[in-house]
């Protein structure tokens, strides 16, 4: 979780190395994502398991799951599908189901080269909690401006 905006976030380590990407995630995937790595079973299927479920039954597997770009600060992501005759497919996904997805399928989770950085291959430290006065100063310094036009 990131203690800042209390939001989840996934790490991706290289294997080998200490570079890394940090991608902020919904809850709704990120639950999704912690069930596949406890190997815990919701008691009905999740998105996630349903499709692994239809490729499954329609002769097809995983074969990877690709974090490949950032545009205006989002992640993109593909998922290479593969039927039974061999014939792949690759379809655009966002990170956090390609994920929750590969976990389900045991697919290869990989990462574009160049969106490694040092920083994302760790958690960012929390920052020091500002004392009770560092938080006072700017609460005295606002006035009713501040707070824009109120009307009851």
């Amino acid at each position: 979780m990131d203690r800042t905006t209390n939001t989840p976030v996934v790490f991706l380590r290289e294997v080998v190395g200490t570079r890394g990407v940090a991608i902020w995630i919904g809850a709704a995937e990120a639950s999704a994502i912690g069930f596949a790595l406890q190997g815990e079973e919701p008691p009905r299927p999740m998105t996630h398991d349903l499709l692994a479920a239809a490729i499954r039954a329609h002769g097809g597997g995983v074969d990877r799951v690709a974090v490949v770009a950032m545009r205006n600060g989002t992640y993109f992501a593909e998922v290479r599908l593969r039927r039974e005759d061999g014939e792949a497919t690759v379809l655009d996904a966002r990170p956090s189901d390609a994920i929750a997805l590969a976990l389900r399928t045991g697919a290869d989770i990989v990462a574009a080269t160049s969106l490694l950085t040092e920083e994302g291959g760790a958690a960012p430290e929390s920052p020091e909690p500002l004392t009770a006065e560092e938080l006072r100063e700017p609460l005295r310094r606002l006035g009713p401006e501040d707070f824009g036009r109120f009307v009851p």
